[in-house]
């Protein structure tokens, strides 16, 4: 067996066709364990039964009070990291904001998936107001995001830190390899995803004739991407008027911040869970397992701070739900989930165990088989060697095509 496969079992079926990778050092697999990519015994709509009628309810005014809430926060740290001035202050300074940049995210997400209100305008205003602000174009997320829950959990079709194809793996480039497989640079990643979305895949958030994007849908991203350009407008000539590096020490690199808050978050939902989860194509995959592989994750005294997005299995079955009502929504999931949902490993004030996750991950977590409508991850051994002469050549040369996300 080729060491690469080392963690995996393959199931042929009697035709010799490679059909499911079963993972058995993690602890699945064989015997009488537990598998997760067993198909559930239950069905969607049990779960939702299972919900309490008011967790579906949209209050707007509960929704702009947390909004409200975000704004003073975000102004009351700014006043008070200028008028100390201090650099025993401006770190401490950089982590809050950041912080609450990522929590003023989770609320602008909240509208993009109509769980904020259920008025369409006031979702669309809030949303353009709060992520443009922090330099994310609403509407483009917005789609390519409803495309990562329409479709979570499958190889091809997902959005969202999807699993790459061994043929793809095979044909990265050693600066991709080094960028996606080496921290800290995956959790600095969105950015250039937004511009170049991930490797196979193609379009841009910021381009209304991307393939991510319906000609129905067209005008509402490039009202996006005008707000978008508004506010890098607006840096620009903030910069002019309090000089750059002040305007970094305020806005850049609590950014930055934010910026790694949306990768860690968003990475360890779907990847770094202590046992191996499954991912799926073909006949193999509905909306329910794909879902079911999500994980939740608890974040201590930040749960609050950015509006429980670590309860995200439910979140992802039924985007609608406010975020709000999240938690009540899992806890009368859980006695239909059963063995499908992971109870997340309880945090300290700050999750600093999560760390653990996502270093094994990434280190471990690089691609999938080709083939099979139920794969895991593999590991290669020796993930920056070069893949032929040419992509040597072209290294040494400097001019390596590709993405780097």
């Amino acid at each position: 067996m080729n060491s690469t496969f080392s963690f995996y079992d393959k199931k042929i079926s009697s035709n010799g066709e490679k059909t499911k990778e079963i993972a058995n050092t993690d602890g699945f697999g064989g015997g009488d364990e537990f598998d997760p990519s067993s198909p559930p015994p239950f069905r969607i709509a049990d779960i939702r039964a299972a919900i309490p009628k008011h967790c579906w309810v949209k209050n707007p005014w509960r929704s702009m009070s947390y909004v409200l809430r975000d704004i003073v926060v975000v102004f009351g740290l700014a006043v008070t990291a200028i008028y100390f001035n201090s650099w025993l202050v401006w770190p401490l300074y950089w982590a809050a904001q950041g912080t609450m940049f990522w929590a003023l995210f989770v609320l602008g997400h909240d509208c993009g998936h109509g769980s904020f209100s259920d008025d369409p305008k006031l979702n669309s205003i809030v949303g353009h107001l709060l992520h443009s602000w922090i330099l994310v174009p609403y509407h483009g997320w917005r789609i390519s995001h409803r495309t990562h829950h329409q479709n979570h959990g499958h190889v091809e079709n997902d959005e969202s830190w999807v699993p790459l194809p061994e043929k793809i793996y095979k044909n990265l480039d050693i600066r991709t390899r080094i960028l996606r497989y080496t921290l800290p640079f995956p959790i600095f990643a969105y950015p250039m995803y937004l511009w170049y979305r991930s490797p196979g895949k193609k379009g841009s958030h910021f381009n209304p004739y991307s393939d991510l994007f319906p000609a129905s849908e067209r005008k509402a991203v490039l009202t996006s991407t005008l707000c978008w350009c508004m506010m890098v407008a607006l840096l620009v000539r903030a910069s002019f008027a309090v000089g750059f590096p002040q305007l970094l020490k305020l806005y850049g690199v609590p950014y930055l911040v934010f910026i790694v808050w949306l990768d860690l978050v968003t990475y360890l939902h779907h990847h770094g869970y202590e046992q191996k989860l499954p991912w799926y194509r073909g006949k193999e995959w509905s909306y329910l397992r794909g879902g079911l592989t999500t994980v939740d994750r608890d974040y201590g005294w930040l749960n609050n701070i950015h509006h429980d997005i670590g309860t995200h299995v439910i979140h992802h079955l039924f985007p609608q739900i406010p975020h709000y009502h999240l938690i009540e929504a899992t806890k009368a999931a859980k006695p239909v989930l059963g063995k499908y949902y992971r109870e997340p490993k309880k945090s300290g004030p700050v999750p600093i165990h999560l760390i653990k996750n996502l270093t094994r991950s990434i280190k471990q977590d690089h691609y999938v088989s080709d083939t099979g409508d139920v794969v895991y991850y593999q590991t290669d051994p020796d993930p920056y060697r070069f893949s032929s002469i040419s992509s040597k050549l072209q290294w040494l040369r400097g001019k390596e095509p590709g993405k780097i996300i």
